[in-house]
């Protein structure tokens, strides 16, 4: 028992150094980078905003949800709070400016984060396509994979074509260098990650894991998770030369061993630094390594700090 509590003390006393660490950042080199003044008028089309002619494909710093289908997981207020990532649904999301999504489905084709399940996928689809439907330029990164520990829905892939096959842009690797119009009127970039069913095949509709990568670092110490993301993301080359997407996640996940288990207290202890982060990536000389950011219940200052930056590299200010 003893053990136990001065483990928990170490924990705290660790928490709250890494949080004054954070703090001390931000006061003392501040938040600022190219276009950090920038606010879309319209993040329902701030794609459309910046000039699909000349917006490219590798120039875009893509907001993204981390655990993006779990507003209505779980029971309320017994369950809900271990999993839930996100509190409103896809298509507020995606009108709030979000553009990767991140899905996890199980066997029967719901959403689940883990051992807890909510809605059917056909949620997440027809809110997309409601979505596309209400805009014309906007480009969504579709990111579906089977969670750990569940079986690949059958016969997934020929769903996917089947509900999204109009909008889907497919595998190539030239896209990353083209612009947004030379890809309309195809709108999604599908990535699907089956834990045992074939990969998607080169060429077809949908793009394969390899397509879509990241570091992902397992704790719920923020400054930790801050420094490692910054770490992984100079290993990267310059987006200008990289044939697929890398994410960082500006997260933090509870850890079974700490008496706070709950999403959102724990990655609150990350959530507003994420214009620091930005910051430091442009301080580090790696800002032109970052693609896709991702957050837990996505703002719109997130969203404005991704759509900033892009603005920057549109407009040749980085």
């Amino acid at each position: 028992m003893g053990a136990k509590v001065s483990k928990q003390l170490e924990r705290r006393k660790a928490l709250s150094i890494q949080r004054k660490l954070l703090t001390g950042l931000q006061k003392n080199s501040g938040n600022e980078f190219p276009g950090s003044d920038y606010r879309p008028p319209n993040r329902k089309n701030w794609m459309q905003d910046l000039n699909p002619q000349k917006l490219h494909i590798n120039q875009i710093v893509w907001p993204g949800t981390h655990d993006s289908a779990t507003n209505k997981i779980g029971i309320p207020c017994i369950t809900r709070p271990f999993a839930q990532c996100q509190s409103i649904s896809i298509y507020n999301q995606l009108v709030k400016g979000t553009r990767v999504l991140d899905i996890r489905v199980q066997e029967d084709r719901r959403v689940c984060h883990g051992i807890l399940k909510t809605y059917n996928v056909d949620v997440v689809i027809n809110d997309i396509k409601k979505f596309l439907g209400e805009t014309q330029s906007e480009i969504i990164i579709l990111e579906i994979r089977t969670e750990f520990g569940h079986q690949d829905p059958p016969d997934f892939d020929k769903y996917l074509v089947d509900q999204l096959g109009e909008f889907l842009i497919h595998q190539d690797d030239r896209m990353f260098e083209k612009t947004v119009t030379d890809l309309l009127p195809k709108r999604v970039i599908c990535v699907w990650k089956p834990r045992k069913s074939p990969p998607p095949k080169p060429g077809g509709p949908l793009w394969s894991a390899g397509y879509l990568k990241d570091n992902w670092i397992d704790t719920d110490l923020p400054s930790t998770k801050f420094n490692s993301n910054l770490k992984h993301l100079t290993e990267q080359q310059a987006v200008s030369k990289r044939r697929f997407f890398y994410r960082v996640e500006n997260t933090v996940t509870p850890q079974a061993d700490n008496p706070v288990v709950c999403v959102k207290p724990v990655t609150k202890r990350i959530h507003n630094y994420a214009r620091l982060f930005i910051a430091q990536c442009h301080s580090n000389g790696c800002a032109d390594r970052l693609q896709i950011f991702s957050t837990d219940f996505i703002d719109e200052d997130f969203v404005d700090s991704c759509v900033g930056l892009t603005y920057a590299r549109v407009e040749g200010k980085t």
